[in-house]
């Protein structure tokens, strides 16, 4: 599937989106703060000054807190009264448990009051799918049929309106960069036959970016029109991914995110020069391979290359996605793409057989053997802190710790001493997270543990690795 599509997928998309890189305006002068939520969203979605919107991240109901991801440095850190929070998902009213059942990084809107210096949150909206003209509609399969048919037969445009960055984090294949915000002065992207097919897609079903890209090429006069709202989400979950080198370096690269480069090609061409860490994964030869490739939970990037960008990588970045891998991509151009581009390269001795992959550690987080350490022979400069509810804490504490539940952490703040390093930890590490965001935005010095703990009566315990 995609055999030929795959080859040169990207030679528009890398020229536009790079145009867009370099044609960014100049800073406009600072304005005054506005209410937190993600750049991408400010465009689809206005907010009063005591709400926040974005992604939802957590719930600790042993002390009533939410932690909301708003796109920036810190989460937003919301208490709420299990009894009076209105809980809305997708237009129907939910009890305050039901947010034990949202997933995580579902879209979110929530309102606040602020009660003794805190944020309590009053109600918490949960986007549904966004409404579409089913005449406007487009599914996986029909894109896929264009795709893999290409424009000689059918002649589309197929536009990802996502920001740049989420474009070069991995695109459909085929696709061009027109991104919502900044649609107007990108508009000459669009076919000049307003009667050509053009299809949107942007991040999923409760997106908005593509339909309501769809609506500004209506009103430019374009009569057929499409959304795929299930969009990027969906399509990895059954066919690869396309980038780029260039993208390769400013997605994950540039920005410190760990990722898997594939040398699909044989080993002997793998050992001749491949781009520097890439594991050899020929087609014939996945079985041993694949046995060491990320826990499925992490969804680590995993970008596969070939000499050119040709039929050996797509066969095993198919073949990856059929194994139930979701975030993979085809490398455009290939190994010769990749030098060419000026980026590292080993060559003479082989591409190793095992993978090493490890996710990006949360803002704060302990290794469980830094904490171990700490925990077991506590320095003068140190304080455990355990944010556990008492009766938690009743089943055993970690000896030396200090205990303050996460809900008093705010009124009590001032107990704990400046001039040492706070180490925060509960039963999860949901709650110690929370507690490190405040104690960090207070000017603690301050880490947490984000590992399942037991402990026991005599202080011993015992950690659970993610």
């Amino acid at each position: 599937m995609f055999r030929t599509t795959l080859m040169a997928t990207l030679a528009l998309g890398v020229q536009l989106a790079f145009a867009q890189a370099t044609a960014a305006p100049a800073a406009a002068p600072a304005e005054p703060a506005k209410p937190p939520q993600p750049a991408m969203c400010t465009a689809c979605h206005k907010l009063e000054a005591n709400q926040v919107g974005g992604y939802f991240e957590s719930v600790a109901f042993k002390s009533l807190s939410m932690q909301i991801d708003v796109g920036g440095k810190a989460p937003q850190l919301l208490r709420f009264d299990a009894k009076t929070l209105k809980v809305v998902d997708d237009g129907v009213d939910k009890k305050a448990e039901h947010l034990r059942d949202v997933k995580a990084r579902h879209e979110t809107q929530v309102t606040w009051v602020e009660k003794d210096g805190a944020k309590f949150a009053t109600e918490i909206h949960f986007e549904g799918p966004v409404k579409i003209d089913p005449k406007n509609l487009i599914d996986c399969a029909g894109v896929a049929k264009l795709v893999n048919e290409g424009p000689g037969k059918t002649p589309f445009t197929l536009i990802d309106s996502r920001p740049l960055v989420r474009f070069q984090e991995g695109a459909l294949p085929g696709a061009i960069h027109l991104p919502f915000i900044g649609f107007d002065r990108f508009a000459d992207r669009l076919p000049r036959d307003k009667a050509q097919l053009v299809v949107f897609y942007c991040g999923g079903i409760t997106c908005t970016l593509s339909p309501n890209s769809l609506k500004k090429a209506q009103r430019m006069g374009y009569g057929n029109l499409r959304v795929y709202r299930e969009g990027e989400p969906e399509w990895k979950t059954r066919n690869p991914l396309v980038t780029t080198p260039a993208f390769v370096k400013a997605a994950y690269v540039d920005r410190d995110i760990p990722h898997v480069m594939i040398d699909a090609r044989t080993a002997d061409d793998a050992a001749s020069s491949h781009v520097k860490g890439a594991v050899s994964m020929p087609l014939g030869q996945m079985a041993a391979v694949r046995k060491s490739l990320p826990d499925r939970k992490l969804k680590a990037p995993l970008i596969v290359y070939d000499g050119r960008g040709g039929e050996q990588a797509v066969a095993v970045a198919e073949a990856l996605v059929k194994a139930g891998r979701r975030n993979v991509m085809v490398l455009s151009g290939g190994m010769v793409g990749w030098p060419a581009a000026a980026y590292a390269i080993e060559s003479g001795v082989p591409a190793p057989r095992q993978i090493a992959y490890a996710p990006k550690p949360r803002a704060g987080s302990l290794p469980v053997a830094e904490f171990t350490t700490l925990a077991r022979k506590t320095p003068a400069d140190v304080l455990i802190l355990d944010v556990r509810n008492p009766d938690e804490a009743q089943q055993g504490m970690i000896k030396g710790a200090m205990l303050i539940p996460d809900d008093e952490l705010q009124a009590r703040i001032a107990e704990l001493p400046k001039g040492k390093r706070i180490v925060a930890h509960c039963l999860t590490g949901i709650r110690a997270e929370m507690a490190y965001h405040k104690l960090k935005e207070a000017g603690f010095q301050v880490a947490f543990l984000n590992n399942e703990i037991e402990i026991a009566k005599d202080g011993s315990f015992k950690i659970t690795p993610r």
